[in-house]
């Protein structure tokens, strides 16, 4: 798995509305169909890195269910996009949502499965050893960035993504792949991926449900006047989704199919 560089030639969003949850679920069930699809023809293997939070269970679920044998699971290496500072069997752990929901109802190979190892002795550390497997995993050289086949995101009703939040130091990472990130309002760590990896990922998907996320998408796709994290999810060569369901899109100008 090569690293690569790239020149920033940034790319339009691309936006699509759903009437209701299944069907935004079913949309990003079929995009993650073909993309792993399309990714195991070219290179012989699909690299994707989940999100947390309550909106993807749909997707998981759907995936483990109707969509799982159109999917090269022994082919798929899983990553994820932020982590609590918890331990993996915790409430909170985004691992163990993805793992309760998919991964251990489908056929992936154990050593393809990379969580954030939060058993290590402080957030950072667990950092550190997260931008350690994602360099190997790519065999980066110096300067290189990894690129991700797909990365899923969502968005807070703060703007945030992954674990990028608001007025918080990650946000102006350049260099590193992957940070610890302490969150003040949260008085809590989080491990996140950084701006530069997300950035060179070959698709971003941003999956968005529900009348509460109106305003807030709302302003990070039409209001030019914020800056707001999610705004700053920009791939310099590839595609940025954004799949959105009708009670989120509500507040959005005309204009998207």
């Amino acid at each position: 798995m090569e690293g690569q560089h790239f020149c920033a030639v940034m790319v339009a969003s691309e936006i699509r509305i759903a009437n209701n949850p299944a069907e935004l679920f079913k949309a990003a069930a079929d995009e993650f169909a073909s993309l792993a699809a399309q990714a195991v023809h070219r290179k012989g293997s699909f690299c994707v890195a989940l999100s947390g939070g309550s909106t993807p269970k749909g997707l998981y679920a759907l995936l483990a269910s109707k969509y799982a044998p159109a999917i090269p699971w022994r082919q798929t290496s899983v990553f994820f996009g932020d982590e609590r500072f918890v331990l993996p069997e915790h409430p909170d752990s985004n691992f163990r949502m993805a793992n309760e929901t998919l991964l251990s109802r489908v056929p992936l190979l154990p050593e393809n499965v990379f969580r954030v190892h939060t058993e290590e002795a402080s957030a950072e550390a667990a950092a550190l050893q997260y931008e350690s497997v994602v360099k190997n995993y790519f065999a980066l050289r110096p300067g290189e960035f990894p690129r991700f086949d797909l990365i899923l995101l969502g968005l807070g009703p703060d703007g945030h993504t992954a674990s990028l939040f608001p007025g918080t130091a990650a946000l102006e990472e350049k260099h590193r792949l992957v940070v610890a990130n302490w969150v003040e309002k949260l008085k809590a760590q989080r491990i996140t991926f950084t701006y530069p990896l997300i950035n060179h990922a070959a698709c971003v998907m941003f999956l968005v449900s529900g009348k509460e996320k109106a305003q807030i998408l709302h302003e990070v796709l039409e209001d030019s006047n914020t800056e707001l994290p999610a705004q700053r999810v920009r791939p310099v060569s590839g595609r940025l989704l954004w799949l959105i369901d009708q009670p989120a899109a509500g507040l959005l100008s005309g204009g998207t199919t």
